[in-house]
């Protein structure tokens, strides 16, 4: 793979204001609100960072809430592989957008959320 194996990061919030304002203020930068209905987003400055504060149904903040998309080759045969090595698939794969390609959100072996990312 000749990309950066790290896509997108998701950093879980419950008060979405509070947490805007002290990622704005501590690092210096204007985070943007994308609201998706179930998912608020503010997400850095690309040039910066690509990620986002979150909230929604699935962000919860907590020692384990930072989700990494983690860029694979095959997602399907991904997914196979997390279940055959202990893991659990929490989302199937699902497309995304034709532009950002498709996407599954699984735990590691340890408990640990991530989601997988593929062009197809």
């Amino acid at each position: 793979m000749d990309k950066n194996w790290i896509q997108w990061f998701e950093i879980p919030v419950y008060q979405f204001d509070k947490a805007k304002a002290f990622y704005e203020a501590v690092f210096q930068v204007k985070l943007q609100i994308v609201d998706l209905g179930a998912l608020t987003m503010a997400m850095f400055p690309p040039e910066i960072a690509s990620g986002a504060l979150c909230q929604g149904e699935w962000y919860r903040p907590s020692s384990d809430g930072v989700t990494l998309h983690v860029l694979v080759a095959d997602i399907d045969q991904a997914l196979q592989q997390v279940e055959q090595m202990g893991g659990r698939v929490l989302q199937p794969k699902k497309q995304i957008s034709t532009e950002l390609g498709y996407m599954a959100l699984i735990n590691d072996c340890e408990g640990n959320r991530l989601a997988l990312r593929a062009p197809h």
